[in-house]
């Protein structure tokens, strides 16, 4: 199911530096969630993860959005339910296939417009 990036540990380390509103989501959720996400742009273009994919993830599930929809807070909920456990990879995978390559491929600002216009046209939901 495509191909595996380089240094996937390193986005672990980038999450740190955001300030994540999460909404009742335990942030070790959040972030193992979004890493997933992350570690599948970067792989895409071939190499490690950076910032921006840690960014482009963030923004696509709202964590970074302090007013994010009530919908979208609540979803994330059942949507992140213990990520960062090992037995969760079926939910991870879920997770990853919500976010399309297409999306993916759009720079962080594309994808935060489209965010800010309707969340979900960032997500197969």
């Amino acid at each position: 199911m495509g191909r595996v990036g380089p240094d996937q540990g390193y986005a672990y380390r980038l999450a740190g530096q955001f300030d994540l509103s999460l909404g009742g989501v335990h942030r070790q959720d959040a972030v193992a969630g979004c890493v997933e996400i992350a570690t599948k742009r970067a792989a895409m273009f071939g190499r490690a993860p950076m910032v921006h994919d840690m960014e482009v993830a963030f923004t696509v599930f709202g964590f970074l959005d302090a007013d994010a929809d009530d919908d979208l807070v609540e979803a994330r909920r059942r949507w992140f339910t213990e990520l960062d456990h090992p037995h969760q990879y079926r939910n991870r995978r879920n997770l990853v296939d919500m976010v399309d390559d297409e999306v993916l491929r759009k720079s962080p600002e594309a994808i935060n417009a489209a965010y800010q216009l309707d969340w979900r046209r960032n997500l197969s939901v």
